[in-house]
């Protein structure tokens, strides 16, 4: 991609997702390799990507998650989720999941792009607030900061590292205009 392009942005449908399965759990299992704290642990392999992305093909094809990808090189190479499965008092917030970016396309403005398209898909859904968490201190958060996001506050001890011990939890919102 040369500079100043604008990434390749594509909706999944459940089928769309089932027949990318190969390549969403290569970028899943790439970032939990590279130390990404999206709820799994090192080991983790090919087997445990599939079946988290076969999970999230039943969120997505329930209508209870919404998922778009972009493509780096003609590959698929960053992923992320809207959460649309809030309570019934609820109904003007969803959820920003698995924002991932494969090691070979970093740094080429597809996370931006991802998280601009998924706010367009929440603003069309009549969603009007968005939340996310991430590891305290993660490479993520300057991105988040960066495009408006607000730090709500920060959990001590939230989840299990895979180099042993407690990561923090930093959570957030952003009103959409």
């Amino acid at each position: 991609m040369t500079p100043g392009m604008i990434p390749a942005i594509r909706k999944l449908d459940a089928a769309g997702a089932k027949a990318e399965i190969a390549a969403l759990a290569e970028v899943l299992k790439d970032c939990v390799d590279d130390g990404a704290a999206v709820n799994f642990l090192t080991p983790f392999s090919d087997t445990q990507a599939r079946a988290f992305w076969q999970r999230a093909i039943a969120e997505i094809d329930a209508c209870k998650a919404l998922l778009l990808v972009a493509d780096h090189d003609g590959r698929l190479a960053g992923t992320v989720m809207l959460g649309l499965d809030t309570p019934p008092n609820q109904p003007h917030r969803a959820d920003v999941k698995k924002m991932l970016v494969h090691r070979r396309a970093r740094r080429r403005g597809l996370a931006r792009a991802l998280l601009l398209a998924i706010e367009a898909e929440a603003r069309g859904l009549g969603r009007t607030l968005l939340t996310l968490d991430t590891r305290h201190g993660d490479n993520a958060e300057p991105l988040y900061q960066g495009m408006g996001y607000v730090l709500v506050g920060v959990v001590p001890g939230y989840s299990l590292a895979s180099a042993g011990g407690l990561d923090a939890a930093a959570f957030y919102y952003k009103q959409l205009d």
